[in-house]
């Protein structure tokens, strides 16, 4: 008689187990859908705004690898994946040279707008002198001044006076007397070092240039970074000055500018222009992915004290 009650109350007990086992089944997918919503309505606008931000990169890519007939139509898949339009386009006379020169103009120019512009920062940010507070203002109103006010004048001197129309020269050379917004963002920076540092360095004998490479410089690197990361992307992005200054010559063409020759007065292969564009872009979107730590670093505490 127990055994067969028992044997009788054991499938009823299993079932039950089991139909309570659903339900909870049921219960844990319920709480992970809402889990879900939740965060999508608490992240709706940084979705939103990932998605402002790259879907023309997406747009961009995709019509790179159309052909020539698919382009910017209203098919936005391709129907064959023409990866060939890159080799095309790294293929194209003078791309090459282009690059070089782009290089040249970002690489060189960064280096000779840190280095003039560091000492200017660190006088201003550490020193007491005369009429210190009468060159920062200089240096604030060199940055609030339009580049096409001196655009007419800066030409006629560097073509007329000193014969460099046709060249990046004219855009090189002047970094390397200072850039006002660099000046400026290091000096924000230099003031958050305390000067304790800097008459611990006195004290031991160093001289103002030892004190600036040996103690100030290496305490510096993340506004450095912040302002060498600004001008290699103001540099390998210009497109005004190398069509002032280089438009006749295009042995001298950067990469910004070299991008209008896949433009033709009647038709312009935009298949090619946009993996002309991405391979643009591409190094500068490295590049920042890789720096950006220091970038970020850089771009909060120059702001920490004024």
């Amino acid at each position: 008689m127990t055994l067969s009650t028992t044997l009788t109350k054991a499938p009823a007990g299993a079932s039950g187990t089991a139909g309570a086992g659903r339900p909870g089944t049921a219960a844990a997918r319920a709480a992970r859908r809402r889990a879900a919503l939740n965060w999508v309505a608490v992240h709706s606008l940084a979705i939103a705004a990932t998605l402002f931000f790259l879907l023309p990169f997406v747009f961009t890519f995709l019509t790179s690898v159309m052909t020539d007939n698919q382009a910017l139509t209203t098919d936005y898949w391709p129907t064959s994946w023409e990866w060939g339009n890159y080799a095309k386009v790294w293929n194209t006379p003078g791309f090459l040279t282009w690059w070089r020169n782009t290089l040249l103009y970002a690489g060189l120019g960064t280096v000779l707008t840190v280095v003039s512009s560091l000492p200017v920062a660190y006088a201003l940010a550490k020193f007491r002198f005369r009429g210190r507070n009468l060159a920062l203002m200089a240096v604030i109103a060199m940055m609030m001044l339009p580049p096409q006010v001196t655009v007419i004048p800066m030409y006629l001197f560097w073509s007329k006076q000193m014969g460099l129309s046709g060249s990046l020269w004219p855009l090189i050379i002047p970094m390397a007397f200072g850039d006002a917004f660099s000046i400026f963002l290091l000096r924000q920076f230099l003031l958050t070092i305390p000067k304790e540092y800097i008459e611990a360095a006195r004290i031991d004998g160093c001289g103002d240039l030892r004190t600036l490479l040996k103690v100030v410089l290496p305490m510096a690197k993340p506004a450095i970074a912040a302002v060498a990361l600004f001008q290699f992307f103001y540099a390998w992005n210009d497109y005004f000055g190398p069509q002032i200054y280089a438009s006749n010559n295009p042995g001298a063409w950067t990469l910004s500018y070299g991008l209008e020759s896949f433009k033709g007065a009647h038709h312009t292969n935009w298949n090619l222009t946009m993996a002309a564009t991405l391979l643009v872009m591409a190094p500068v979107i490295i590049l920042f992915f890789f720096a950006q730590k220091a970038f970020i670093e850089g771009v909060t505490l120059t702001g920490v004290k004024g």
